[in-house]
């Protein structure tokens, strides 16, 4: 086999259908757009249009808020962190930041930061610089000896 004999299997591409092209093709006519009728014609947006009836997105109330100054923060555990510690993926003698926990991949992005959650036990002493910390993981720190910076600052 040669690099110029690489072909797609057959029919992995079909070669998108021609409308309007006679009653040879089988969809000359109406094109596949049934006959009359709105639906028929292009330019036709009726998502949501019940027929005069008022649509339910306006009979049902609105709800809820939307905090447009809110952060979200990608949330690790004292647990993970340790196991993270444990499997060589994080050195416990270097501080331990937001891109440090990215490229241990204990998170996938880190949004808007990462704060530190207090499930688990945290044996490895360690220096911590992210964006939040709850108060029991911080407490969980500092009692192994470990410290917390956070770049918010106190707020969580």
């Amino acid at each position: 086999m040669k690099l110029n004999e690489i072909r797609d299997n057959e029919g992995a591409r079909p070669s998108r259908m021609r409308v309007g092209r006679g009653i040879g093709s089988g969809k000359g006519k109406t094109c596949g757009r049934g006959v009359k009728g709105q639906k028929s014609r292009s330019g036709v947006s009726v998502n949501g249009f019940e027929g005069g009836q008022m649509p339910i997105y306006r009979r049902l109330p609105k709800r809820g808020f939307t905090n447009i100054f809110g952060k979200e923060f990608a949330q690790i555990n004292l647990d993970q962190l340790q196991s993270a510690v444990d499997a060589g993926k994080i050195d416990a003698k270097e501080e331990v930041t937001t891109e440090v926990i990215l490229k241990a991949g204990l998170v996938k992005k880190s949004l808007d930061g990462i704060k530190i959650l207090g499930r688990g036990a945290l044996k490895s002493k360690l220096a911590i610089n992210v964006e939040s910390v709850s108060a029991s993981a911080k407490a969980a720190i500092e009692k192994v000896g470990g410290s917390v910076t956070t770049k918010l600052g106190n707020k969580e």
